[in-house]
């Protein structure tokens, strides 16, 4: 373990720095662990104390040229289990953007949550899109007015509505399109059951700043990889950030090369 100290407005307990370096691959800080029949852990961070913001781990990728990749963190396994995760993360997690070949949520089966996972998928779109949706009963004129959350029309553009009648057959329309972040809808007969769904495209900061493109050319240093290369017959060499990545380097015997200790006169071991 080393033990960092002298440093000004922060003491990391580990601390890995590499610049300067204008051919091969530099790495900050590398840590593997290997053995075959026991629980093995490369890299221990805590971080407690009771000042205003603790960081277990904080990573930064700078100074990429416009053709390279920063990744300021980079996970992966190869394990043979029935659980391999590259991440795991057991809390909040937050990304200002964020990008899965596959997104769904995994938990306790609701009809047997000590022996069972369920999964859902996520619902894709072209668009970054908000649904909406309830139940209405139009009044004895055929009438009903549906409200919106207030920050509807702040966060939503180019609106689309779809109704469903309910229990007879009847016919409806959207009698007012959104306005004031409400609705109307008309039907032909009176305490008409209608399901409706109104879908809208975000427009806040966030969305705007981040406008996902639906299709973009790889960067010059990715091309020629694939995101999941097995899927296409190809080895895990071929995936995107292998090459750069120090798992490039390991060792037929998974022992990592060419990743020598750096120490200063401020710290110890």
């Amino acid at each position: 373990m080393l033990y960092t100290t002298g440093l000004i407005a922060f003491t990391p307990g580990v601390a890995g720095l590499v610049r300067g370096v204008t051919g091969g691959r530099p790495v900050g800080m590398a840590a593997i662990a290997t053995n075959p029949t026991n629980a093995q852990t490369g890299l221990v961070v805590l971080c407690d104390s009771s000042s205003v913001a603790n960081y277990g781990v904080e990573a930064y990728a700078e100074r990429g040229g416009s053709s390279s990749s920063n990744y300021a963190v980079y996970g992966y396994t190869d394990g043979s289990g029935s659980s391999n995760y590259a991440g795991y993360f057991s809390g909040a997690i937050y990304a200002t953007s964020a990008s899965s070949g596959i997104k769904s949520f995994k938990i306790d089966h609701p009809a047997d949550p000590a022996n069972k996972y369920l999964y859902h998928s996520s619902v894709e779109s072209n668009d970054m899109m908000n649904l909406y949706n309830g139940n209405v009963v139009t009044d004895a004129n055929g009438d009903a007015t549906v409200s919106l959350p207030s920050y509807f029309t702040i966060l939503n553009k180019d609106f689309k509505y779809q109704l469903t009648v309910m229990g007879q057959f009847a016919q409806a329309i959207v009698a007012e399109e959104i306005s004031g972040n409400q609705f109307k809808i008309k039907t032909d007969k009176p305490n008409v059951k209608v399901s409706w769904q109104v879908a809208g495209v975000r427009q806040d900061p966030v969305a705007n700043a981040y406008r996902i493109q639906n299709e973009v050319d790889k960067p010059a240093a990715e091309k020629g990889t694939y995101l999941i290369p097995e899927v296409y017959g190809k080895g895990p060499e071929m995936a995107t950030g292998y090459k750069t990545s120090s798992r490039a380097r390991v060792g037929s015997n998974n022992t990592a090369v060419n990743l020598a200790p750096v120490t200063t006169t401020d710290n110890k071991k």
